[in-house]
């Protein structure tokens, strides 16, 4: 028998249901500036249930400020007008071992209680004959992490990406990152950190996966 999960159920335990980010047909139907004002305007209701005085001047502004961080920052991420230009380069100096960019910082949201996630993400690829722009890998990263996300989908999104840029199956990815959801809530464990992984191509080989760790692991 296939037990049913509940909306809370999918919530509490951190499950996600697709690899494409939940998007509506029409998402951007409303220009950005009109996604703000709405966003203030119900965000003013959240603040007025909850019991505060938005005629205190701490306050007024707060619903303005929360819509314009929605849109323009932490969930930027959902436009693709804001997904960063890839380009490539030819790779003249014929590196063909790994590349490695690691301690990427990342800040993220959880998609079911919208508090965040953050922690550092280490990226890496062989080249097919191509390089790509250092800066490149860190925007990558940052474009995925801006919406609403579960861990393991950010993770194949961004090694998704790579791959497609790259036009190489040779890629990897790792996160590791803590969750409000986890600390400030819920259980309230704070030491805990959550790792997932992505290996394609040649990084499923046993010794490149653990070259690929042994940079990771090294701080010098």
């Amino acid at each position: 028998m296939v037990q049913q999960h509940t909306a809370d159920d999918i919530g509490d335990n951190h499950f996600f249901t697709g690899l494409d980010t939940p998007m509506k047909k029409d998402a951007f139907q409303l220009t950005d500036e009109e996604k703000k004002t709405k966003i203030a305007r119900l965000f003013s209701e959240i603040m007025e249930t909850l019991g505060l005085d938005l005629n205190d001047d701490s306050l007024k502004g707060t619903p303005r400020r929360v819509a314009k961080m929605y849109v323009d920052e932490i969930f930027s991420g959902l436009n693709p007008e804001n997904k960063p230009a890839v380009t490539l380069f030819d790779n003249h100096y014929q590196y063909n071992q790994m590349l490695v960019e690691k301690n990427i910082t990342f800040y993220s949201n959880c998609e079911h209680h919208f508090v965040p996630i953050f922690g550092k993400a280490h990226v890496a690829y062989i080249s097919s004959g191509k390089v790509i722009g250092l800066s490149k890998l860190n925007r990558i990263v940052q474009y995925y992490a801006k919406r609403p996300q579960v861990q393991e989908r950010l993770t194949n999104q961004i090694a998704a990406e790579l791959q497609k840029a790259l036009n190489t199956q040779d890629v990897a990815v790792i996160l590791d990152a803590k969750h409000l959801c986890v600390s400030s809530r819920g259980v309230q464990d704070d030491t805990s950190t959550t790792i997932t992984t992505y290996y394609g191509g040649k990084f499923k080989d046993p010794q490149t996966m653990a070259e690929l760790q042994h940079y990771i692991k090294n701080n010098k």
